[in-house]
């Protein structure tokens, strides 16, 4: 069993609560737009292993550092992250494609500064977005994301909201 924090859409914002929400987590995962990456760095100082991927707005270094897509399997689930994906019945331009060739059970995106967890009953996966847990963007409300997975189990799916971003 793993406990999984997940944001995204940080965009160079740190919060200290990040640290307090997933101090317990086995794993971080960051679906992209990063920032800086010191933001990584500080990411990986809360818990044992931090996976992420680059978004639009990240910078070369950034980029040298994280994919643009990771595929891994935790416990039994195979996992897909990449910062645009859209959503089931919605995908981003080539991603169903890709998604039906590496066939996960659980998608992890950012981008939209939605938060958004959905069922793609044709692929058979598990589809989550975080929102958008840094300032910058039109979202309202600013969330983080805790789940675990206990063998080829999700269960446990938390959304932590960490109040309204400055207008």
């Amino acid at each position: 069993m793993l406990r999984i924090g997940i944001l995204s859409d940080t965009h160079s914002c740190w919060d200290d609560r990040y640290a307090l929400h997933f101090k317990e987590c086995d794993e971080i995962w960051h679906a992209g737009d990063i920032g800086d990456i010191s933001l990584l760095r500080r990411l990986e100082g809360i818990g044992p292993r931090v996976r992420a991927v680059h978004g639009n707005i990240d910078n070369a270094q950034i980029r040298r550092y994280c994919p643009e897509i990771q595929e891994f399997t935790v416990e039994g689930i195979k996992v897909w992250m990449t910062h645009i994906c859209g959503y089931p019945g919605r995908y981003a331009p080539g991603v169903r494609r890709m998604l039906i060739d590496v066939r996960p059970g659980l998608v992890v995106a950012g981008h939209s500064h939605i938060l958004r967890v959905g069922y793609d009953s044709e692929l058979k996966l598990l589809a989550v977005n975080p929102g958008a847990a840094g300032y910058h963007g039109w979202q309202r409300e600013r969330t983080l994301m805790r789940l675990v997975i206990d063998g080829d189990e999700i269960r446990d799916l938390e959304v932590i909201e960490l109040g309204k971003t400055k207008f």
